[in-house]
């Protein structure tokens, strides 16, 4: 997702929003006039008020998100437009229901742009932060029902190691889980970044010691890697000859899952390498159009911090 502050606009919006990557995205998904485009991870709208832009006067765009907030955001960004554009309440891990429900298939590009947005973590009611005090909630859509509060009250010490090792990278993730059984209930975000901190202590100078614990519990609670591993195939199904897909990434997990899916659609055998002869039938759907991930030039980092980690991988589809 993309960088934004929470900074009074003049009209309606109470956000600034820069998209990452926009002129990558915008080379690799060549947006053309009449061509239809899904930004699946909607936002705030930036890359999609891009391809809108560089698709007029007759593409379409459809931007689906979770967030009842960032929709309406959305929807107030992009309102010039709203002829050509359809905004649908949904996660991107059910894209094909959500599109195809409304008549979207044999469609030209598709966008996804992981990860959380900078105005979910600002915004301390939601709890995605450590560097705000707020509730242990972590909900990307507010009506799931898995909050951070319920794994780290809950869950037993195993399988609240195994999110942090899996999905934080957390080397000393059987430690924190052990601290956090011993001293819930946790209700509020800096409770449980404060004893995390003590429990690793200063063994990190770059970032704060509860950043990987706290990106944990976002995949856990939003089923973000689940949700990709969904979508991925969908996207493809979704795509017309010539279709492409871009997607952004910001976790090492997320684009290793994209990294395979390519690699595997661009192959025409995915049997075991054991095997003396192919019997899997399998077909390369996609031709990769980047041989490594795109990254954000100096320039754009200088500019937009959070742009440091993202990664773009794109493909087409053939």
């Amino acid at each position: 997702m993309a960088q934004a502050s929470r900074k009074p606009d003049s009209e309606s919006s109470i956000w600034q929003h820069e998209p990452v990557l926009l002129a990558e995205v915008l080379d690799l998904l060549a947006p053309r006039s009449g061509g239809r485009y899904i930004d699946a991870t909607l936002g705030l709208g930036g890359h999609a008020e891009a391809i809108l832009s560089a698709s007029s006067p007759d593409g379409r765009l459809m931007g689906i998100d979770r967030d009842e907030l960032a929709l309406r955001e959305a929807a107030r960004r992009l309102a010039a437009a709203q002829d050509r554009l359809e905004l649908v309440l949904g996660d991107f891990g059910d894209m094909a229901q959500l599109a195809q429900g409304r008549g979207w298939s044999g469609v030209d590009g598709i966008l996804m742009d992981l990860g959380v947005s900078s105005p979910q973590l600002d915004d301390p009611t939601r709890g995605f932060s450590f560097q705000q005090d707020g509730p242990l909630d972590m909900r990307m859509s507010r009506s799931g029902d898995l909050t951070a509060a319920e794994i780290v009250n809950e869950w037993p010490e195993e399988e609240i190691s195994r999110i942090l090792w899996e999905y934080g990278e957390e080397r000393y993730a059987r430690r924190i889980a052990r601290a956090i059984c011993q001293d819930r209930p946790f209700a509020r975000t800096s409770e449980l970044a404060e004893m995390v901190a003590r429990v690793v202590g200063g063994r990190r100078e770059r970032i704060h010691p509860a950043t990987r614990t706290f990106q944990a519990l976002r995949i856990a609670v939003n089923d973000e890697l689940g949700a990709l591993e969904r979508a991925l195939p969908q996207a493809l199904d979704l795509l017309a000859i010539g279709g492409r897909l871009v997607v952004i990434s910001f976790h090492s997990l997320e684009d290793r899952i994209v990294k395979q899916f390519v690699r595997r659609e661009a192959s025409d055998c995915i049997c075991p390498p054991r095997l003396p002869v192919c019997v899997c039938g399998h077909s390369a759907q996609l031709r990769p159009l980047t041989k490594k991930p795109v990254t954000a030039s100096q320039e754009e980092v200088a500019r937009n911090s959070r742009s440091r980690s993202a990664k773009l991988r794109a493909a087409v589809r053939i």
